[in-house]
């Protein structure tokens, strides 16, 4: 009899034991058929909360002159988010940020963006950097240009020698400043000498360079494409040539559904000092000149 009871109490032990004891958790298996822990990783401790993805829309000069190669790694790594770049002319990226498509946009057409701000479709518009524009073309320059006293002389001497120019024709805020200059110069630019390449900067210059064409640039791409171009620098430093970069936040409040802590992160890296050193170097050690001159912290008049 005892030894039935001592038996008995064995089993109930055993049972409160392991019967109690946490299950294992199952194991997923990954593509690959190994397996892995059903957990997620930890993120990073530098990652910030909450939706990690910006969506930057940008002129593609910001690009092809590759300041974004080296600008958006260092945003990345200091604060965390990832960068989704839309490169495109300058009235594209406005036109997302007006359907709250982006989170921030880096543009360069001055009064297109006020209007932008106006409509409440973007705010918190910061002064960055400027560069310029600049007038290429085959170093024959079959229109005269070279030694214009302004940029409308240069375009009216082109229009008149039927020379071919070659035009983004794409609403980028290159495309602006050229149609403002035609305008300035009382020129309606049509013809079989114009034409409209619908491009992104870098595409338009080496259509230009294969046809022996004029075109207007900011000076960075070209720069950076330089020497796979056969154009030259014919006119620059005229004072309608200036070419300014803003950064903006589209409105959260108009768009909740935009990503409003990353944009302003940004827009707050962009004016930073140590950003703004390393736009000032940009260029230097490869074409001996700066692409972009930081502006942050000075007076915005544009």
């Amino acid at each position: 009899m005892k030894k039935c009871l001592v038996i008995a109490l064995c089993a109930l032990v055993a049972f409160a034991l392991f019967g109690c004891a946490p299950k294992a958790q199952p194991q997923s298996k990954s593509p690959t058929g190994q397996e892995s822990s059903s957990k997620e990783p930890v993120p990073p401790v530098s990652a910030p909360a909450g939706n990690k993805d910006v969506i930057l829309a940008t002129t593609t000069s910001t690009q092809d002159s590759g300041l974004l190669d080296v600008l958006i790694p260092l945003f990345e790594q200091k604060t965390g988010y990832r960068v989704k770049t839309v490169a495109v002319g300058t009235g594209q990226a406005l036109a997302m940020g007006e359907r709250g498509e982006a989170d921030v946009l880096l543009v360069h057409a001055p009064e297109a963006e006020k209007k932008v701000v106006e409509s409440g479709a973007a705010i918190n518009r910061r002064l960055v950097m400027h560069n310029d524009f600049i007038i290429v073309g085959p170093k024959e320059d079959p229109a005269k240009i070279k030694g214009s006293r302004s940029t409308v002389e240069a375009f009216q001497k082109i229009a008149q020698a039927r020379a071919l120019f070659v035009s983004r024709g794409d609403d980028s805020g290159t495309n602006k400043k050229e149609l403002e200059l035609w305008k300035a110069a009382q020129i309606e630019p049509k013809g079989s000498w114009y034409q409209e390449s619908g491009t992104g900067m870098g595409q338009t210059l080496n259509i230009a360079s294969e046809k022996g064409g004029y075109t207007l640039t900011d000076r960075a791409t070209y720069l950076a494409l330089k020497k796979n171009l056969s154009l030259v620098i014919l006119l620059e430093g005229d004072k309608s040539l200036l070419n300014v970069y803003h950064v903006m936040q589209v409105n959260p409040e108009k768009f909740p559904r935009v990503n409003a802590a990353g944009g302003k992160a940004f827009v707050d890296f962009m004016v930073d000092p140590e950003t703004q050193k390393v736009i000032e170097s940009f260029g230097k050690d490869k074409f001996g000149e700066p692409l972009f001159f930081p502006d942050a912290g000075k007076p915005d008049i544009y």
